[in-house]
């Protein structure tokens, strides 16, 4: 596990990336945030982030719960239920807007709910991954995940009718959800002596949220399937996919 050092290192930079791609869109200087060396890296943190949610979070999840004595497999049941939960509040927004159009502030409000959760959730896998590797990889998934995010957001935010203060605390609510699951992750991680099945529970939830990154968000707009219509960004994919199943054979 990570010390606070690195931690808050990897935290600060998070932070840093979201307010640089996300502030200059939210405040009506939108520049492009794509390109083709950030399209590979966002196509490498959709493999990353569902080989850390399948092998990495999903497992570590299971064998806690089994170390407990619990024979029904809970963590997946928890991923499964997080995944449909998010599709279901993507759709729901998705409904929405092709209703009411672009400018409808409850839309921005859900996307803002949405990423936060991926976030939070993000950042306590972050503070509870078991060993300093699979902590890295996250670590540069949730990077190139957020500089996206954060832009599509903050320009999201900017073309609503809500007034400047609101758009600036949506989003400034969502930036917050990596240290927010950071803290959470260290006091679960903190008090897993006397409520052992909290962490695992955690872990479970987490793996839900990265393998709905890595496959159904954004459904047939989503990374996995806008990023792979180019092979080499398809390669990235399993490339992510590949990286966190070699780091299993050892972590």
């Amino acid at each position: 596990m990570l010390t606070w050092i690195p931690l808050a290192g990897m935290t600060l930079a998070v932070v840093l990336i979201g307010l640089i791609a996300g502030l200059p869109a939210l405040n009506g200087k939108a520049f492009s945030a794509g390109g083709r060396l950030a399209g590979v890296g966002e196509a490498l943190s959709v493999g990353v982030f569902l080989g850390a949610g399948l092998i990495h979070l999903l497992a570590d999840a299971a064998a806690d719960y089994q170390t407990q004595g619990v024979d029904y497999p809970w963590p997946f049941l928890l991923a499964g239920v997080m995944v449909l939960a998010l599709a279901c509040l993507e759709q729901y927004g998705r409904a929405r807007l092709n209703a009411n159009g672009n400018g409808i502030a409850s839309i921005a409000v859900l996307a803002t709910a949405m990423l936060t959760i991926h976030s939070f959730l993000a950042g306590a896998a972050l503070s509870v991954s078991k060993t300093g590797g699979v902590a890295l990889l996250i670590f540069l998934a949730i990077l190139a995940h957020k500089w996206a995010a954060a832009f599509a957001l903050a320009l999201m935010l900017s073309r609503s009718p809500m007034s400047i203060a609101r758009r600036h605390i949506c989003f400034l609510v969502f930036v917050a959800g990596v240290p927010a699951g950071v803290i959470a992750g260290a006091l679960v991680r903190q008090s897993s002596s006397r409520f052992p099945l909290l962490e695992p529970t955690l872990l479970a939830f987490a793996a839900g949220t990265f393998i709905y990154l890595g496959t159904l968000h954004g459904l047939s707009e989503g990374p996995m399937v806008r990023t792979w219509r180019t092979i080499g960004n398809f390669l990235a994919i399993v490339l992510g996919f590949t990286i966190m199943a070699v780091v299993a054979i050892w972590v």
